[in-house]
Formats: C-alpha cells, structure tokens, sequence
C-alpha cells in the first residue's frame, strides 16, 4: 500500500486535525448574530451562551488528558483516527440539535476529538520531522487553525492538495457567513434554522477526509522504536530522510541517537508518570503548561469567539464583515511565523508576542473607558441588544477599537498562535512526550472552557475592563517568558535534555555542536560503522556510499580500526 514519505506532506495533512479547532470557533462565532440561532434557542447570552461555548473545551480537557494512553498505546496515527470519528458524530448531534442540551451533547464529543487532535497532532509533527524544519512544520498545526476558521468550501485537486493540504479543509467562517444570509439574512426574524444547520453539518468533512488520509501516512519511528519495532523504525526513518536508503549516513545517525535515548531512559528504570514529577522534568512539565495557559490568558481565543461582541460595541459596519477580515489576518501572518520560526527561534516570539499584546489590549480599553458609554435605552437596537457597553457615534474611535483588534490578531498570528503549539511538543524526552504534551494541551483547554464560560457575563457586567485583565495577562507571560524559557531551535529531541540542564539562565543560549550532524560526519566519512538488523542480516554503513552485508551476531561498535561489543537493550543486534 502507498505510504507518503513527504515530511511537508506528511505535517500538513496531520495538521487537518489541528483545523478542526477553527472549525468550532468559527461556527460558535458566525451563529452568535443570526436571528435563527437567537430565535431557536431563546437567544442565550450571559451565563447560558457561555455554557454553550464551554462545552466543547470542556470536552476537550477530557479528550487531552486521555491522548496520551491512546498515542502511547496504538500509536499517534491511530489516536488522530479516533478523534476524527469522535467529531464526525458530534457534528452530527450539533447539526440536528433539537435543544441547548442536544448541543452541548454535540459539542462536548467534538471536544473529545479536539483535544485528542490538538495533543497528539504537534507529538506527531515533531517526531516525524528533522530539526531543521521542526518548528515549521509543527506550526502547520495552528495555520490549520486559522484555515479551520476561515478557508473556502471548494475540494482542491490532487495536486494542489500536495502543495497545501489544509486546502481542503472547508471554509467554516465564510460558510457560516453565506448560510447566515438565508432567508432574510442574519437580521430576520423568520430567518430558517439552516443558517446553522449546514455549517454545523458541513464541519464533519475535514475530519473524514483526515481519518480516510491517515492510512496512508507512517507511524511515528520513536514510538515504533518504543514498541521494539525498530526494523520499521528504520524503513521510516529511511523513507523520510534518506529517499529510502536505510544505509544513508542521516538515517544511520538518527537511528542512533533515538536508540541511545531510548537506552537511557529504559536503563532509569522509572515509570513514566514518575517521571512527570521528577525535580529536573517538572519544570519542564510547568512551563510547557504555562506556555499553552498564556496562550488562552493572552485573549486570542475570546477575541476569535466573541468578536462579533466587540464589533457591535464598536459601532463601525456590520459586525460579520468587520470580524471576516480579522479571520484573514489571522490565516496570512500566521505565514510568516511557518517560514522564520526556525531561523529567528522561538523565545524572541514569546516574548515580543506577550509585549505587543498588552500593549493593544490596554489601548483597546482605554479607548472604550474614555469614549465609551453604557448601551441605555437611548442607543440600544436590534443589532446591538447582546452588549452593555457601546462607542456611540465616534467612528475614528471606533476605528481605532477595530485597528486595535487586528494588530491584536496580527501579533498573535506571527508569535504565540505557532510557537504555543510547537515549544511543548519538543522539549520533553520519548518517554513522557505524550503525556507531557497531554498536560500542557489539558492546561491549554481548562483555561479555554473557563474563559468561555466567563467572558459572556465578563462583557455584560464590566465591559471595557476585560481588556485590562487580559493586558495584565500578558504583561506576566511577558515576564515569565523571559526569565524562564530557553530557546530550542536547532536541537534535536534528543538533545533538549542537556538544553535544559545545561544550568544556564533561560537568557542564555546553550552552545554545543549538534551530536546528529557529528554522528552524520563520521559514518559520512567511514571513521563510524553503524550495524542495524534487517531481515535477519545486519546492514552495515561506513560513509562514502560504502556498504556491506554480514550475518546477524554480536553487535559492534567501530572507530577507525577497532571494534568493541555494545550492550542493546533490545537484545538484538545494533552495533553503534
């Protein structure tokens, strides 16, 4: 059967999973100013439309704290599969929601898939990818995002499906959008209940295109190492990053180290949630979590959810398209990031990202504090009903309001959107990856299920002075960035141990030759002999194109002219 070996390919498609995420907010966002959606059930705002929206990251703190055993135990392919069909079923419920109830229902299983995909998706991408490109790749996951909420509803051909998977991925926004002017549009009050009947039936097309797509993608090579599956370890380590030569010096040296640390971490002796909590991991374990909880206390969610809110406070246009560009933003200067994160790193991000986040939530609140006004009878209309606290006719205020939005969004597009996903995914060691990740990404969907749940009555009750709070936020993450996270680009997995104990101040940039590409020197230029099993021979690398056969037996290990046995933990033979 056809196995795709593309590492782009590969990242990009799995990143579908991560699309699925947009595709909730998107259609939460693009029901909350339609009549149909009001009329059908009993126009919730406040506490019940935070209920509502809750509900799916509440599934999906369950579904992230779950990921784990099912990567670790079927692998991360087969946990993407599950997730998928978890969301084709409550896209289900969703679409044919009789009531508030059968919603949450629906959205509580689409939660699940979330936070599974969510979790295991950057685990995947990380693993399958060199770490030369790793954090571009990895940031494919929240570009997925951003198409999830916004992209186009047309299935793209084959070949442009190669060139950028998540094209095929629908445009949930714009659908939402488009089946929102049905009937009389968003503001009839007869409007039918396929205004978001369809969009809500339409988001399960992604996740039947991801579960069908994954049966022809490989496993993860460390978790097939994990498993003891080291001959299909090989294949794919060959397949990705040696054109399928299992004797090229790349393959060779990353077959080596993954086997070393996998040694390593066998020879502690110690469970994998003992390691959690060890002194030297748990920092690691508190800062992938923080990373993922900045990146919900930063806003961005809420301002993705609920802008149709703000732009009705604004008084600027008609709030679905003013809130249709700030989807663009988010899907274009998310580009970027993809393409430099792994050339200007990741600490630069957080930290910059932090700062010009506070810096346009305290001007956005200031602006409403100072030229705003409580929404009274006076100035209250159909249109701006769900809002306490409106600009009444000042539109360069209210432009600035808008502006403020979208460099929010453009901030967080270029910074914390890519490197929150990335930064937890390549920091912990084989062992306790998925958990690890599972963790931060269930920290990530906690603080996004309590802020659905509080912003609504947030907006109602004190208005302008939420913007406060999330600058004071970011102000913190700003801090804590800085004193506390290292930089990890230009590592390998396996090197991100001695990153982190190194004892250097997070400010400081731990120097050291990569062992990968020293390890790719040496079996390059024959001075290292890599011996690997394969079909009961050992195929034998010494650099130059120079390859040999010999019978499987003791392992060696070979510098120069002389060879010395090497103890394996499998009992096979791996002679290093």
């Amino acid at each position: 059967m056809y196995q795709a070996s593309n590492v782009y390919f590969i990242c990009s498609f799995a990143a579908i999973g991560g699309g699925l995420f947009g595709f909730d907010i998107s259609s939460m966002s693009g029901v909350l100013g339609t009549m149909a959606y009001k009329r059908y059930f009993n126009n919730p705002v406040s506490y019940r439309q935070g209920a509502i929206t809750a509900s799916m990251p509440a599934g999906s703190l369950v579904g992230s704290l779950a990921s784990s055993f099912l990567a670790d135990k079927f692998s991360r392919k087969v946990a993407l599969q599950i997730s998928c069909v978890l969301w084709i079923f409550g896209s289900i419920l969703m679409a044919a929601s009789q009531n508030i109830g059968m919603l949450c229902a629906g959205r509580v299983i689409c939660g699940l898939c979330v936070g599974i995909a969510s979790s295991i998706v950057p685990v995947y991408q990380s693993e399958i990818a060199p770490k030369e490109i790793r954090g571009r790749v990895v940031s494919l996951q929240q570009w997925a995002i951003t198409w999830g909420i916004l992209m186009c509803a047309y299935p793209m051909s084959p070949a442009l499906c190669y060139r950028m998977t998540m094209l095929t991925i629908t445009s949930q926004y714009f659908i939402q959008f488009g089946a929102a002017q049905v009937g009389g549009g968003p503001s009839d009050p007869n409007q039918p209940e396929s205004a978001f009947r369809i969009p809500w039936g339409i988001q399960m097309v992604p996740a039947f295109i991801l579960l069908v797509g994954l049966f022809f993608f490989p496993y993860s090579p460390r978790w097939l190492a994990s498993k003891d599956r080291w001959e299909e370890a090989l294949e794919v380590l060959a397949k990705l990053h040696g054109n399928g030569d299992v004797n090229h010096p790349k393959v060779l040296a990353q077959y080596q180290e993954i086997e070393e640390a996998l040694r390593f971490e066998r020879e502690q002796a110690v469970s994998s949630f003992k390691a959690l909590i060890a002194p030297r991991m748990l920092k690691r374990v508190a800062l992938g979590m923080s990373i993922q909880m900045w990146s919900q206390l930063c806003g961005m969610n809420i301002m993705m959810y609920y802008i149709v809110y703000i732009m009705e406070g604004a008084q600027i246009a008609s709030p679905l398209a003013t809130a249709s560009i700030q989807y663009v933003i988010n899907v274009a200067l998310t580009l970027p990031a993809i393409v430099f994160l792994d050339k200007w790193g990741r600490r630069p991000s957080l930290i910059l990202g932090s700062f010009g986040m506070m810096t346009w939530l305290f001007i956005s609140g200031a602006l409403q504090q100072y030229y705003g006004e409580p929404n009274t009878e006076k100035t209250r209309t159909a249109d701006n009903g769900d809002i306490t606290w409106i600009v009444h006719d000042n539109r360069p205020v209210s432009s600035a309001i808008v502006a403020c939005s979208y460099l929010f969004v453009a901030t967080f597009a270029t910074t914390w959107g890519p490197v929150s996903w990335t930064y937890p995914a390549e920091i912990f060691p084989s062992k306790i990856r998925a958990k690890a990740v599972s963790l931060a990404t269930a920290s990530n969907w906690f603080w996004n299920m309590v802020l659905a749940f509080a912003v609504p009555p947030l907006l109602w009750n004190i208005s302008y002075k939420m913007y406060y709070i999330f600058g004071a936020f970011n102000a913190a993450a700003f801090v804590h960035m800085a004193l506390l996270a290292p930089e990890t680009k230009g590592y390998t997995l396996e090197e991100m141990d001695e990153v982190f104990d190194s004892g250097l101040p997070a400010w400081k940039r731990y120097k050291k030759t990569s062992r990968l590409e020293g390890l790719e020197r040496e079996i390059e230029a024959g001075n290292l002999k890599v011996s690997v099993p394969r079909g009961g021979v050992t195929s034998t690398a010494a650099g130059a194109g120079e390859h040999e056969q010999e019978k499987t037996g003791e392992a060696t290990h070979a510098t120069g002219a002389e060879a010395t046995p090497t103890p394996n933990p499998r009992g096979d033979t791996v002679a290093l």
